[in-house]
């Protein structure tokens, strides 16, 4: 009975062992990746994260973080291997951001890599009245790719580039001078705190991290298993749209949710991409990809949008005129209750492309003139009298020149 139970328990134990060693082996290449010693896997307070990370509370917000990540997070990976960055790089934007692409700080930090405006524009990132691309999924990722790249040239290792980028390399040159050594394990130490605390817990942190999501068995024993195959599944495709276009109705024509292109987009300031270009890329997953392709061109656009800053002397008619789009369009676009304005007021102005001026010009809204009355403008447009006063609220049978009146084919 004894060998009995020897022979059964024995493929179990060397199934265990087998999986530990796997395990490990990867843990030490993780490490490796980070040009991090193999002894700092029993660095204490790192693994007081990593088990306090591993709980199940804290382990399903983990799992749960990258599942909402999902669709950019090969976009990430693929980026950072194109500029010869190790991938586990990923967990660095996971500690800064934990992959919320809205994420902004008090000290203006934002995005998922948590680029200050200054350090932004330094790597071409733009920041302007309509996109923030600190908030851009490639953008930022090559930005910050680039950013530990130089870090990386100028330091030597790879640890040293992640905490230059949490404390700046001209601090952590001091440190190391300091220290007289660049080994992790000295810059570390926190009676002689040559780097600040928040920067010795943020290598820390990023390797806990890091350990955590390359974790097969843990990932298998989480309700999250299907992380496994999904990462490698999903992805996005960066597509090029014509200036001013809306995001509602590229989600339209692609039969996507509004949200979750918007979430895909949040560079973008405003429900529509610049217009001061001729064209912008917007990034939509890749499996609607033949959609687009499909759709988007053969429905050309018939709006595109602009924002005007208000400013001393302006009101509605002279907006309009300046854009040539009716003042009640402008008003009615902006959920405005009155004509009132107010200095460095934003307002949305949707221009109508030349194509399809004369339709909604003539056709949608008329400008009244001097000599126009109900009857002569019902005439016009063949709509009755009955119909223009109940689809513009006019009461009497008096209209003012220069008002705008909603004509209904």
């Amino acid at each position: 009975m004894y060998k009995y139970f020897l022979t059964l328990l024995f493929p179990l134990f060397l199934f265990a062992n087998l999986n530990y060693e796997s395990n490990f082996n990867k843990e030490l290449a993780l490490l490796d990746s980070f040009d991090i010693d193999p002894s700092f896997l029993y660095d204490p307070i790192m693994n007081q994260m990593r088990t306090k990370n591993s709980s199940i509370k804290k382990s399903k917000y983990f799992f749960k973080t990258m599942d909402n990540a999902y669709v950019f997070i090969p976009a990430i990976k693929n980026t950072l291997t194109k500029y010869n960055v190790p991938q586990e790089f990923l967990y660095l934007a996971m500690a800064e951001s934990n992959f919320k692409t809205r994420a902004y700080s008090p000290k203006r930090a934002a995005g998922l890599w948590q680029f200050m405006p200054k350090t932004g524009r330094i790597y071409n990132l733009k920041i302007d009245e309509y996109v923030d691309e600190r908030r851009d999924l490639i953008k930022s990722t090559e930005a910050a790719a680039k950013y530990l790249s130089s870090l990386h040239k100028h330091f030597g290792k790879w640890y040293l580039a992640a905490i230059a980028y949490n404390c700046g390399g001209g601090r952590l040159n001091y440190a190391i001078k300091k220290a007289g050594s660049d080994k992790l394990s000295v810059l570390l130490d926190s009676d002689k705190k040559y780097i600040p605390r928040e920067s010795r817990n943020y290598i820390r942190k990023i390797v806990a991290l890091a350990l955590i999501g390359t974790d097969e068995q843990h990932l298998l024993s989480s309700e999250y298993e299907h992380l496994l195959n999904r990462a490698n599944a999903y992805s996005i495709s960066t597509v090029k749209i014509s200036s001013g276009e809306s995001l509602k109705r590229v989600a339209k024509l692609i039969e996507m949710p509004l949200g979750d292109l918007k979430n895909l987009n949040r560079h973008l300031k405003y429900d529509f991409v610049p217009p001061y270009a001729k064209t912008y890329d917007i990034y939509i997953p890749y499996i609607k990809l033949a959609d687009f392709k499909r759709k988007y061109y053969k429905a050309p656009m018939q709006n595109i949008y602009k924002i005007h800053l208000v400013t001393s002397g302006d009101n509605l008619s002279y907006i309009g005129n300046k854009y040539g789009v009716s003042y009640k369009v402008i008003k009615d676009f902006n959920n405005l209750k009155n004509n009132n304005l107010r200095l460095k007021q934003k307002l949305i102005i949707p221009i109508v492309t030349s194509k399809h001026r004369k339709k909604l010009n003539t056709r949608n809204y008329y400008m009244v003139k001097r000599g126009d009355s109900l009857e002569s403008i019902s005439r016009a447009y063949k709509v009755t009298i009955k119909n223009l006063k109940s689809q513009n609220k006019i009461k009497g049978s008096l209209i003012k020149i220069g008002e705008s009146l909603k004509i209904y084919e």
